[in-house]
């Protein structure tokens, strides 16, 4: 491993991400599905994250741009979608963060949003993250499944570079064969140590089987609070976890997203072994 860089802290409203802090939540569901079902998900994890003291930024994609079929739903669009994010924003005062993929999305998005996410294929996109750097939002990339974890320093720079500081990189598995991923859990320390920017576990999309129903995606979802376990074990700036009160009804990625009302007992939990092993002292 090459030089530990400082580790910074990434300050989004409220909710502060860094590698040597409590761990923070970036969480919701996988496709936001209508204006209802957004706000009531999003009051409800206010309310469970007010009571565990953790810090939320709201998450939910307008467009699931990268689903196995044609066919399969992918959100509500960009023009429906962004007048709700605002409206979490400004009414339940959380922040909210959702996926870009091309880069004329970057700038209007970040009117709505407080974190632009770029998704894991697209994570070497150059004209992509100079586009969301440039609207001056904090970006939160996921490692592409192809890349090593020392190659992410690659795309921070890219990013860092054109000027914004708040960039946060997320661990969301590895490919390993055919419709399986794998988690590595050094890839954590060697991101942080080696770019010194907030490293977030993604615990439901490193459960994933992609491709692996025919024509959807699969996921084991009984394997979320495993792997969530080890990396507060090794140590991250926080967990990216998506939520559905009814998983096997959702219309995507319901096999690997955790069921709501198990949501709070999960956290709390993984808020133990992380003030265990940053040495917090706990309520």
């Amino acid at each position: 491993m090459s030089q530990i860089l400082p580790q910074q802290v990434v300050q989004i409203g409220p909710v502060s991400f860094g590698n040597h802090l409590p761990i923070a939540l970036i969480a919701g569901p996988c496709q936001m599905e209508s204006r209802a079902h957004a706000l009531e998900t999003a009051t409800a994890l206010k309310e469970i994250c007010g009571r565990l003291g953790i810090g939320l930024i709201y998450k939910s994609s307008f467009d699931k741009a990268n689903r196995t079929s044609a066919t399969a739903a992918r959100g509500m669009g960009m023009a429906a979608a962004l007048p709700v994010f605002a409206e979490i924003r400004d009414s339940l005062g959380l922040p909210v963060i959702t996926d870009v993929h091309e880069s004329q999305q970057c700038a209007p998005v970040a009117e709505a949003v407080d974190v632009l996410q770029i998704p894991a294929f697209l994570c070497r996109q150059t004209d992509l993250l100079l586009a969301a750097a440039a609207t001056g939002r904090a970006v939160n990339v996921k490692k592409g499944q192809f890349l090593a974890p020392w190659d992410m320093k690659n795309v921070a720079a890219k990013l860092t570079g054109a000027g914004n500081p708040n960039v946060m990189l997320t661990e969301r598995g590895a490919s390993f064969g055919y419709n399986t991923l794998v988690s590595d859990m050094r890839s954590l320390p060697i991101m942080a140590a080696q770019t010194g920017l907030p490293v977030i576990f993604d615990a439901t999309h490193s459960v994933q089987q992609p491709g692996g129903q025919g024509t959807s995606t699969g996921g084991q979802r009984e394997f979320v609070e495993t792997l969530s376990r080890a990396a507060c074990a090794v140590g991250v700036a926080g967990l990216f976890i998506e939520t559905h009160e009814d998983p096997d009804n959702a219309p995507s990625d319901g096999p690997n997203m955790v069921p709501l009302a198990q949501f709070e007992a999960l956290i709390r939990r993984l808020m133990a072994i992380d003030a265990l092993v940053k040495g917090f002292a706990t309520a």
